[in-house]
């Protein structure tokens, strides 16, 4: 049975100076209708989200994710989201997660089409079972992602730099890896620049250090990647960000994709060749995503 809650907020200002925010935020019944035909998430996909992993009832990176938020609705030329009201939402749904992992999802649509206002909510479910790709790895295809390096800069009405609800392209990507008899796909550059995952982060193992795409390439920050980073460093490790070769990906030493909920999963094979992986260490790594950090 998977266990479901969730929050409408009335979307208060960014310069909202009160401190509780209770009377704007609404439970409300997650199996029945709540949004209006005309609203713009589910007809253009006009909207951003984020995903937090909740553990034991702790919300993970939970700043880290409001200012992801409050990023892409720069991006989208969104209302900018009132911090305090989001992280308060945050907070009181968190309270109702069941013991275990839990996923909280947060939706900043641009509202009803000729609507005054924007929608949002709040919604936190059981999260899926992933202790198999986390122990066992993962297999990935590369897939061209239809642009070049240079087009985020070139083209930012692309929004490639954002988190939004348009994630036709990411499912259809996944849905090829399935086909080529991969678990899951890490994107290229049509100019052969390594990117991320459809729902991912993409950290590479090379000797005693440990990279990442940099953002600039119209990739998302990844939450769960810079706290990894922050861990490895603590742990006596490099890390950095660097633009990829693809190359970069079949010669390193060990490889992960990460994701609030599905944490670290070792990349065991790319395009059908085998890739070290490193069990011990991928262990390390997902007890550490597992421990309460903030």
């Amino acid at each position: 049975m998977v266990w479901r809650h969730a929050i409408l907020l009335e979307p208060a200002a960014s310069d909202d100076p009160r401190t509780d925010f209770a009377e704007l935020l609404t439970p409300i019944d997650p199996t029945a209708p709540a949004l209006s035909v005309g609203e713009l998430s589910t007809q253009r996909g006009d909207g951003i989200f984020e995903s937090i992993g909740v553990v034991d009832g702790h919300a993970q990176e939970v700043e880290a994710h409001l200012e992801r938020l409050a990023h892409s609705a720069a991006i989208c030329q969104l209302p900018p989201p009132n911090v305090a009201q989001w992280r308060q939402a945050v907070q009181a749904i968190a309270r109702e997660c069941p013991p275990g992992e839990c996923v909280i999802k947060l939706i900043l649509s641009r509202g009803v089409e000729h609507g005054p206002a924007p929608t949002a909510w709040v919604t936190a479910s059981t999260a899926p079972d992933n202790a198999a790709v986390r122990e066992h790895g993962i297999r990935v295809v590369t897939l061209d992602r239809g642009y070049d390096s240079g087009a985020p800069a070139r083209a930012p009405w692309l929004l490639l730099g954002a988190k939004t609800l348009s994630y036709a392209t990411n499912m259809a990507a996944i849905r090829a890896a399935h086909a080529r008899g991969a678990d899951d796909a890490v994107f290229v550059s049509s100019d052969g620049v390594l990117l991320e995952g459809p729902t991912s982060s993409l950290v590479l193992r090379q000797g005693d250090r440990f990279v990442t795409p940099e953002p600039g390439a119209g990739i998302l920050h990844g939450t769960t990647q810079l706290s990894l980073f922050s861990w490895l460093e603590t742990q006596g490790y490099e890390t950095g960000y660097a633009s990829l070769p693809v190359s970069a990906l079949r010669e390193a030493d060990a490889a992960w994709l990460l994701s609030s909920v599905r944490l670290a999963a070792g990349v065991t094979a790319v395009d059908g060749e085998p890739l070290a992986y490193d069990a011990a260490l991928t262990a390390s790594i997902n007890a550490y995503l597992l421990s309460p950090r903030d």
